[in-house]
Parts: structure tokens; C-alpha cells; sequence
């Protein structure tokens, strides 16, 4: 069938949209979220009042934490920012669903004795644990079965400290599954019905890499982020994919079909705020994403993150746009349009340098400017107002 470009102007927000999504959120866009980390789950659990089918690409590359431990055992992707986002996008109207967020997000202590820890989550598998007793059935007798899987295979030398359960519950269904993680997301999103989808980019065991400024590499995602380990000294001048954490081995993934079904049918694409380079821009390096965004004609948004993100090492906004498109535009040759607008707070929220709009209107970006930042801090977003700004958009 022909296609037919249409162009609207935007109300923002636009109030008629607002009400008639809250009233029919099952009839809701689907806005798609190139992210991962924690810094868009605010905005999840605002968005499913009003759309049951936003779509969060998250990513699969980090390697600190409890996430290092299993993709060490397993030689899998990481599920750390996958169960984060699926919690925030579960249904807790539903019976029981508190309680398997609540079993999901719970960690072992990070100081507990090995045999202790050990006995901890053997209850937990059989149910008599309080956090799991809670759970009615099918789901814990579901949940039961995929930590069975991981006890079964869990190596005599795996530290249990500090390991969030539902991570543990995921590695159970992967290894439960023939090493791919598709089967066990969509069960869980079934049980808990989310409103929404939540995939990784790929599912591919690799890991990031980066070449900084001052010509040094650095392996693995918990290196970039300033938070387990010190912020970098020097920028980032390019990031890659890397098989392994040992030595520089730089490799390139293919995007599946069906991701690139979602992505080419979304209503709206948003490169959101949260770690710069590895939560979005990582999000961007498969081969495949470029030509899916641009095959789509829906608008493309960008919301850069306010002054805080230890991996925006001396970077402005204008920086941040260059860094996006360049990203995008080294595998992908064609003319598509890759990023339309540029969100930006009107109430002086607090950017790491002053903007040169006229270099982005000259680019073809549209600056759309809304007041989207809370009133108590410029430095956070009112997750609210950016909520109803991206429906008003969709």
C-alpha cells in the first residue's frame, strides 16, 4: 500500500492527547527509547498510565557489579538494565506484581558469609522465603524453576554478594533457554503484564571499549561511568565493541530483524538523558540501527542530559548532537533523517556550556523549548512534564 507523509502542528503538551491517552492507554504510541541504566525508569512508570506500547532498547554491555559475575560465569549479555526497565514498566494494579518487583529488585547483602548467602537463595528458590512466599502462583512456581536452573549451574566458586535476585532469576531462564534471552523476557512480561516492550539491543556476549582523547583504550563499561571506578582524565574520542575485557579486539554485531521491526515502526524516537556514552550512544553502535531509524519517518528527538554525567567530560550539547549523528552516520550512508528536534529546558536548566542554537538550526534541528526540569533542582527532570512532552510529540 502507498505511504503518506503527514505534518501536524504540536501542542506542548497537548492536553486533548494527554486525556484521551490516560483514558485508552491500550491505544497509546509507541515511543521507542534508545537507553539503559536507571536514569528513564521515572519516566516508564509515568508512561504506561498512558501507553501500553512504548518500546525501550536497553543495553547488554555492562560489566560491573553483579552483572561482571554472571557474564564471567556464563559468557552472556548483561540483564542488570533489562530487569530494571521491565520493573518499572510492570502493571502494579495487577495482584502479586508488587511482590514480584519486590522479589526482583532485592539483592543478597554484600557482606554475608558464602554458605549463608547460599542458603539465602535456596529458600528463595523453594519458597520459604518470605520474599518469594509472598509470590501467588504460576509466578513462583516460574520463578522457582529458572533459579533452579541457575543453582544447578552457578559454579562452586560464584560470590553470591551483592547479586540482585532478579538478575539471577534472568541468567536462569537464558541458560534455561538455549543461551537467548527472548523466551524468558516475553514470559515475564506476560506474568507481570507490562506495559510496554523491553529488549536488548543485541544479545551478543561483547563488551565496550573506548579510545580517549589522549590516545589510551579502555576496556568495559563499569571504566567509563566515574562511578565504580575513578571519572576518566581524558575525553572520549570514539567507542566501540570489544570481544572480551583482556585486550582490544574490536568487533561488529548485527541488530535482529525484529528489533529492527521495532524500531522502523515506532511513532516517535528519543535519544533520552542518562550515562552519555553507555547507556545511548553504545545503544547506536550495532549494524542495522542507523538504517532502521532512518527508514522510519516518525520524528526523532534528543534530550541532552543536564550538568552531572562524569562521561561528558568537558562536552556541551553542540558536542553531544556532533558526537550522536557521527555515531549514527559510520554505518549508515544513505540520506535519511537521523535526529529532527532537540528538547531543551526553557527554566534554565543547568547545561554543562552555553548552546549555539544557530549551528543546530543551521544542522536542520528544531530547538523545542519546554519547561521540563523540578522547580527545587535544574539539575533533574520533572519526569511528569518530559512524560506528557514526548506523548504530545508522538
Amino acid at each position: 500500500m502507498p505511504s503518506t507523509l503527514v505534518t501536524r502542528r504540536a501542542q506542548l503538551p497537548d492536553g486533548v492527547r494527554l486525556n484521551r491517552y490516560l483514558r485508552l492507554p491500550e491505544l497509546g504510541p509507541k515511543i521507542l527509547f534508545f537507553s539503559g541504566g536507571t536514569a528513564l525508569n521515572g519516566v516508564s512508570r509515568e508512561l504506561k498510565h498512558y501507553s501500553h506500547h512504548s518500546i525501550h532498547l536497553v543495553t547488554p554491555f555492562d560489566s560491573g557489579g553483579s552483572s561482571a559475575k554472571l557474564r564471567e560465569a556464563f559468557a552472556m549479555p548483561s540483564v542488570g538494565d533489562l530487569r530494571s526497565r521491565m520493573m518499572a514498566l510492570a502493571d502494579d494494579s495487577v495482584v502479586g506484581n508488587p511482590e514480584v518487583v519486590a522479589l526482583f529488585s532485592h539483592r543478597l547483602s554484600s557482606e554475608g558469609a558464602p554458605a549463608e548467602l547460599l542458603l539465602q537463595l535456596q529458600q528463595i528458590q523453594c519458597g520459604s522465603a518470605p520474599l518469594s512466599a509472598a509470590l501467588p502462583n504460576p509466578v513462583r512456581q516460574l520463578i522457582a524453576n529458572q533459579l533452579a536452573f541457575f543453582l544447578n549451574r552457578m559454579p562452586d566458586n560464584f560470590d553470591l554478594r551483592g547479586a540482585s535476585i532478579g538478575n539471577l532469576i534472568l541468567a536462569g531462564g537464558y541458560l534455561n533457554h538455549q543461551s537467548h534471552l527472548d523466551p524468558i523476557v516475553y514470559l515475564f512480561s506476560k506474568l507481570v503484564n507490562l506495559r510496554g516492550t523491553v529488549r536488548t539491543i543485541v544479545n551478543d556476549d561483547v563488551h565496550l571499549g573506548a579510545i580517549l582523547e589522549n590516545g589510551a583504550v579502555v576496556l568495559g563499561q563499569h571504566r567509563l561511568t566515574g562511578k565504580e571506578v575513578a571519572p576518566l582524565e581524558s575525553p572520549i574520542k570514539r567507542l566501540f565493541l570489544n570481544r572480551g575485557l583482556q585486550r582490544e579486539a574490536p568487533c561488529r554485531v548485527q541488530l535482529a530483524p525484529e528489533i529492527a521491526e521495532l524500531i522502523a515502526t515506532a511513532d516517535l524516537i528519543v535519544y533520552p538523558m542518562g550515562s552519555f556514552y553507555t547507556s545511548l550512544i553504545a545503544n547506536l553502535l550495532p549494524d542495522g540501527v542507523a538504517d532502521a531509524i532512518a527508514a522510519n519517518s516518525c520524528a526523532k528527538i534528543f534530550i541532552p542530559n543536564l550538568l552531572g554525567d562524569p562521561e561528558q567530560l568537558g562536552m556541551g550539547v553542540n558536542r553531544a548532537v556532533d558526537i550522536l549523528l557521527t555515531t549514527l552516520r559510520q554505518n549508515y550512508q544513505g540520506g535519511g533523517r537521523l535526529l529532527d528536534f532537540l528538547l531543551l529546558d526553557t527554566e534554565g536548566g543547568d547545561y554543562a556550556h552555553p548552546i549555539d542554537s544557530a549551528a543546530l538550526t543551521a544542522a536542520g534541528i528544531q530547538l523545542l523549548l519546554c519547561d521540563m526540569t523540578s522547580p527545587q533542582s535544574r539539575r533533574l527532570f520533572n519526569h511528569r512534564k518530559l512524560t506528557e512532552i514526548l506523548l504530545s510529540l508522538a
